[in-house]
């Protein structure tokens, strides 16, 4: 789950780490004039919170100045009305391409006396089964722009303890940091460690951790992305969701227990299990296809599931055609079979449907797709299945 810059700049503060002092707003502007006196400046800086990276580079659709996402303002009197004119306005990044996203939520944080920017980031490297540091001197910069131009710059730290690390005083060197300096950085590690671990964190990036002309180290942007299989244990995390940055679907398979992310293609899937989900999406695209989405329907999955899945999956527009990719376990397949004919009659479904079963009550539940007067085309072989609701697709 990803929370806003706010959000994680507040996690950040309350375990001691140096953040400015901001405002954050959803929606209403109104006590913004009155919040402005309590912020130093000039500058001040007039954020969108949206989840997306990119968003001092990117632009507005509503275009009221040649500026992004992110804009540092030095008159006070200028500050409301920038605020006014993102909010509600959709702002387009490199991630969140040409539709963008809407602005509901707008801070506004004090100006700092910049330095030097540096990159900064804890995430877990899953091959070495531990938490990974990266740090960088390239701050404020697209990482993965870093990584491929001057990979050298890009410093990788794995932790074997985290509670009292130290720190290689090679870093010095590395970073062009003094001692003292070193020093800090060594107590924000240490605390960030103490933050990942405590909230279940997956990511924890900090781009630009910058020195200010004092020599100290504040973090000037901040994103948490938070473990969704641990956010049982942080019920208080839980509710920093912003459901307007969903996608409504996606909120609406996990209402009824499935997992779904809208894609860009044409070929619908529908599937039991991640592993057939992502083998399903593959064989489509080695047959010059998109898949439209992925769906899994769980190894629980029931009739009125069946008919939620059909449901989100006819909501996309540009759905051609739809495979349904069933490996029978702990469900039947003949159950699954009976929730197709029923969604279809149900939703007078039109689209060309392709249904693959293998395992429990596979058979009977072939009979069932054969004998329901039905338009629907039951393959055994997954290749052959593919293939046919490929070609189905493009008429």
């Amino acid at each position: 789950m990803n929370i806003h810059e706010y959000q994680a700049k507040e996690i950040l503060k309350n375990f001691g780490l140096p953040v400015l002092q901001g405002k954050s707003y959803s929606k209403n502007l109104d006590t913004l004039h009155a919040d402005i006196e309590d912020l130093n400046g000039p500058p001040w800086v007039v954020k969108s919170q949206i989840h997306a990276g990119g968003r001092g580079a990117g632009h507005f659709k509503n275009s009221f100045n040649d500026k992004g996402g992110v804009q540092v303002v030095f008159e006070k009197k200028d500050v409301p009305s920038i605020a006014q004119s993102m909010m509600g306005n959709v702002l387009v990044t490199k991630q969140t391409g040409e539709a963008g996203k809407i602005v509901n939520r707008i801070f506004i944080e004090e100006g700092c006396d910049i330095d030097r920017e540096f990159y900064l980031s804890l995430l877990i490297d899953r091959n070495n089964s531990k938490i990974m540091m990266m740090i960088s001197s390239a701050g404020g910069m697209d990482i993965e722009e870093v990584a491929v131009t001057n990979p050298e710059q890009i410093i990788n730290i794995y932790f074997t303890t985290y509670k009292d690390v130290s720190l290689d005083e090679s870093l010095m060197t590395k970073l062009d940091i003094t001692k003292n300096q070193l020093d800090d950085l060594t107590s924000i590690i240490n605390k960030l460690l103490n933050i990942f671990t405590s909230i279940d964190a997956s990511t924890i990036e900090i781009n630009p951790l910058v020195l200010n002309k004092q020599g100290g180290f504040v973090v000037l942007d901040a994103k948490i992305s938070l473990d969704d299989n641990a956010l049982f244990r942080h019920p208080e995390l839980a509710e920093l969701k912003d459901l307007t940055e969903e996608d409504p679907l996606e909120l609406q398979a996990a209402e009824h227990d499935m997992n779904y992310v809208k894609l860009d293609g044409s070929i619908g899937c529908m599937v039991n299990g991640a592993g057939l989900a992502m083998a399903t999406m593959d064989i489509i695209k080695q047959f010059g296809e998109e898949p439209a989405n992925f769906l899994d329907l769980g190894g629980t999955a029931n009739k009125d599931r069946v008919i939620m899945g059909f449901k989100i999956i006819q909501s996309d527009p540009n759905v051609k055609s739809i495979l349904i990719n069933i490996f029978g376990g702990i469900i039947h397949c003949d159950m699954i079979a009976n929730g197709i004919v029923e969604a279809v009659k149900e939703l007078d479904f039109k689209l060309p449907l392709v249904v693959r079963f293998q395992g429990t009550n596979s058979s009977e539940g072939r009979d069932v797709i054969n004998n329901s007067d039905l338009k629907l085309i039951s393959i055994d072989d997954f290749t052959e299945a593919a293939k046919k609701v490929v070609d189905l697709a493009k008429g």
